[in-house]
Formats: structure tokens, sequence, C-alpha cells
């Protein structure tokens, strides 16, 4: 018997994607939703659970100054409005790895996942990081590089590709 699936969708809010968006965020947001999208169908098909995470800093002078996107209550740090939304399995961190928030690390854990599979943004930040992470918990992670945004080329992404194989996350 198969265990339990989770897909992992990682930072689609609409700071990273939307028109109104810093230049460093140079995602191709049309392909790159219509990849996580796919992926996000193909879980629900298959009765895997679909995770939404958020990446939400506080509202506060400094992170509006210095950081200036995923601020708590902007419009900005919402999930972004072309992605699709199936379930209202809906988490936030405030840092790159996703298992440093206690109510998803709490989740993850008493769904004992099988499979942990992760898509979104961004490969050399919160994917990564969140990869990593899930290797320390999981056997079974996966990485859809074709649904994953990369702000980054050449040797970063390299790097961080060799640090997820040396993990034993599958890049699929």
């Amino acid at each position: 018997m198969a265990g339990k699936k989770a897909l992992i969708v990682i930072d689609m809010q609409n700071d990273f994607l939307w028109d109104k968006r810093k230049p460093m965020f140079n995602y191709d947001t049309a392909k790159l939703t219509g990849a996580v999208n796919e992926k996000i169908h193909e879980f629900e098909q298959a009765g895997g659970d679909v995770i939404y995470i958020a990446h939400i800093l506080p509202n506060l002078p400094t992170n509006r100054l210095f950081i200036g996107f995923s601020i708590r209550g902007t419009q900005g740090a919402q999930l972004y409005k072309g992605l699709d939304i199936v379930s209202e399995l809906y988490f936030e961190m405030k840092l790159s790895n996703s298992f440093t928030a206690k109510a998803f690390r709490e989740h993850i854990r008493t769904q004992q996942y099988a499979e942990i599979h992760i898509c979104g943004l961004d490969l050399c930040g919160c994917v990564g990081k969140t990869a990593l992470g899930a290797a320390k918990v999981c056997k079974e992670v996966y990485l859809h590089e074709d649904a994953v945004g990369c702000r980054f080329d050449g040797k970063r992404k390299q790097k961080m590709l060799g640090r997820l194989k040396d993990a034993g996350v599958k890049t699929v």
C-alpha cells in the first residue's frame, strides 16, 4: 500500500508574480503558475494533500522599508490570483525553511507523509531550504523542477541543486 503524499506549494504570492512586483522577481509568471497548477490538480486527483505556504513578514516599518514584500496585511502577501486553491491547508512562515513554522511542522508530523513533493518559489530560497528541511523528516522528497522558479542561474542554482541531491532530494 502506498503511503500518503503531500504537495507543498511555496510562496506563490502576489509580490513575486503580479505585474507590480519588484524587478528582481523575474519569473515567467504564466509558465510557472501553469506548471504549479498542473501539479496541484495531479495531486488533488490522485488523493494527495495540497499544502500552501506563504512567506509572511511582520508589518513593521523596517520590513516595509528594507524588504518591501511579503508584509502581513498587504495585498502583495496574498496568494497569487492565478493560483488554483484546492484545499484549506495553508500555513505561514517567517523564515526560508517552512519547517521552522511550528503549525506546519506539526501538521507534517501528525500526517506522517510517505512522500513530500515541492514546487513554487524560489529554488535558491524557500523551496530549496524547505526541501532540505523535508529531507530531515521524510525519506522520499521530490523537487518538481519544472514547477519551481529560480531568480538565479549558473553557479548559485547548481550549488543548491547539488546540496539537494546530497541531502537525498530527488529532482523530477
